[in-house]
């Protein structure tokens, strides 16, 4: 399975949706709380490609985007193998 890594902040909706996909999947992810560790905001900015909401979810060193981004892949079977790979 492919180490996912999830940037995200307390009280965003979309980092708590995106969470609960994956763990619903059993994904195992590292967790990196940008508002507990602002220091680490602009590595996620330049591995995010100047994107600077969160979340920012990685998939192996592919950028999969944000949270709608991964429904989206999600809702075209597209998450699950790539979870796998």
């Amino acid at each position: 399975m492919s180490e996912v890594t999830i940037y995200t902040k307390a009280y965003c909706p979309y980092c708590v949706r995106a969470k609960s996909v994956l763990d619903n999947k059993g994904v195992v992810y590292q967790e990196i709380r940008i508002d507990e560790q602002p220091a680490l905001r602009p590595q996620m900015i330049e591995r995010a490609a100047g994107r600077t909401t969160v979340p920012q979810i990685f998939v192996g060193t592919q950028h999969i985007g944000g949270c709608d981004d991964m429904l989206a892949l999600d809702a075209a079977g597209k998450l699950d193998p790539l979870l796998q790979s």
